[in-house]
């Protein structure tokens, strides 16, 4: 019998799905028996990605040993209440179990609540060399229970929410406890747990990223642009929509998507029922047209732009070119690197982890490409696990890989790739 087939589905909370708590007296309660509890909490986040602008929670799922299952609404105390404060205390007397701890985490420290000591079930998972680390598949393969996620994008902003989606939410911590316990088994019994809690307190310390430059520039599509004029259009309208997103917390995408601004920029509209035909194609939507001259005015003040305040199709951020331009164009950089993928692809199956786990393909770029001449440079290990811990790599990555990406920078041509194989004809089977 498969997996699918012999997991018991996780219908609801052994203890039933608890009420929402969005009053300080059933948040005092909810902390009162929390501190009765022992051992680590489960937490879990909802938010409304793709239906609001910001990535704040919504929702807060909290379970401990002994201390119950506990679902908290946010929104009716925000950052810096009091009692959230007294919350992030709490979680600092143990273990805080998150799953994808990286998307939950910022929205959580938004509200004051900082996790001092982390297991992650998903980041574990992968360094233990699980095929699949998603929460549903982890509980099914180390536990046999299987876990609906048919509310994984809902919109978690709207109140009331529905008694179903509770549900779902409260069973994302309802076995967390549990799933930490075997996943930490498999580490310890490969020997990786040390590589685990440096990667957990790697992501505790973590800076929170900086701004964007640009990042108009993200837009979906944006392959298509060949002109700096229309880079213009893209850069107005796209700035239009973020103050508007911004302004009405709603996602930017609901109020003209990113196939659109693109669609507008190669062909620019100067009235509504041009606006409408350039867009008819990608199936008009009614919202696009609440801001239409919004939409119309931001075309206009780019198509006015002179020249020389137009974008530039390029930037002079440091960002590493495109791979595939490498073999032909930066050979001598090119041949390290691959080598030094193949050495690092080996480590990786020798360990059972990820390739991306082991060491972050950025960083090995990086090295490849900042690397001098080395007919001029002895490259050795110690100089690139400096180079290594520099760009923010994890010690056990470092001892890993380090000697190989130091063997791969002083090859200078790059690793043989087989000829194809010619397609057989019927005929000539």
């Amino acid at each position: 019998m498969s997996e699918e087939t012999s997991a018991v589905p996780l219908l609801a909370p052994a203890g039933g799905t608890p009420p929402v708590i969005d009053t300080p007296s059933a948040f005092e309660h909810a902390l009162s028996q929390l501190t009765l509890g022992s051992g680590p909490f489960a937490v879990d986040a909802e938010r409304a990605s793709g239906f609001r602008y910001s990535a704040r929670a919504y929702l807060i799922q909290i379970k401990r040993n002994g201390g119950g299952l506990h679902l908290i609404d946010p929104i009716p105390f925000g950052p810096g209440h009091p009692l959230m404060t007294e919350l992030n205390d709490l979680l600092n007397t143990d273990e805080v179990i998150l799953h994808a701890s990286t998307q939950d985490l910022p929205c959580l420290r938004e509200l004051g609540i900082n996790p001092q000591l982390l297991f992650d079930t998903e980041l574990g998972g992968r360094i233990a060399g699980l095929p699949r680390v998603g929460l549903g598949p982890l509980l099914e393969s180390l536990m046999g229970i299987s876990l609906a996620k048919e509310h994984s994008a809902a919109d978690w902003s709207v109140r009331p929410l529905p008694q179903e989606w509770l549900t779902y939410a409260a069973l994302d911590v309802e076995l967390l406890v549990e799933l930490r316990n075997k996943v930490e088994s498999l580490l310890v019994d490969a020997k990786k747990e040390k590589w685990a809690e440096e990667e957990f307190a790697s992501i505790l310390l973590a800076p929170p990223p900086p701004p964007r430059v640009d990042p108009w520039r993200r837009t979906s599509g944006m392959h298509k642009i060949k002109r700096r004029d229309q880079l213009a259009i893209i850069r107005e309208l796209w700035n239009a929509r973020d103050e508007i997103a911004k302004a009405q917390d709603i996602a930017g995408g609901k109020l003209l998507n990113d196939s659109a601004i693109v669609e507008i920029a190669l062909n620019p509209p100067t009235n509504k029922k041009e606006f409408e035909k350039v867009l008819r194609p990608l199936g008009m939507r009614a919202r696009w047209l609440e801001n239409i001259k919004v939409w119309l005015e931001a075309i206009s003040r780019a198509v006015a732009l002179p020249e020389n305040q137009w974008p530039a199709l390029r930037t002079n951020a440091d960002v590493l070119p495109p791979i595939k331009l490498w073999r032909d164009k930066f050979p001598e950089k090119f041949a390290p690197l691959s080598h030094a993928r193949a050495r690092i692809e080996i480590i990786a199956q020798e360990n059972c982890i990820p390739v991306e786990n082991l060491i972050t393909p950025e960083l090995v770029r990086r090295i490849c490409w900042s690397s001098p001449n080395p007919s001029t440079v002895e490259f050795s290990p110690l100089i690139v696990r400096e180079h290594l811990l520099e760009l923010g790599a994890r010690r056990w990555q470092v001892d890993l890989v380090a000697e190989a990406i130091a063997a791969a920078l002083l090859e200078k041509e790059p690793v043989p790739t087989p000829e194809p194989v010619p397609e057989t004809t019927p005929e000539e089977a």
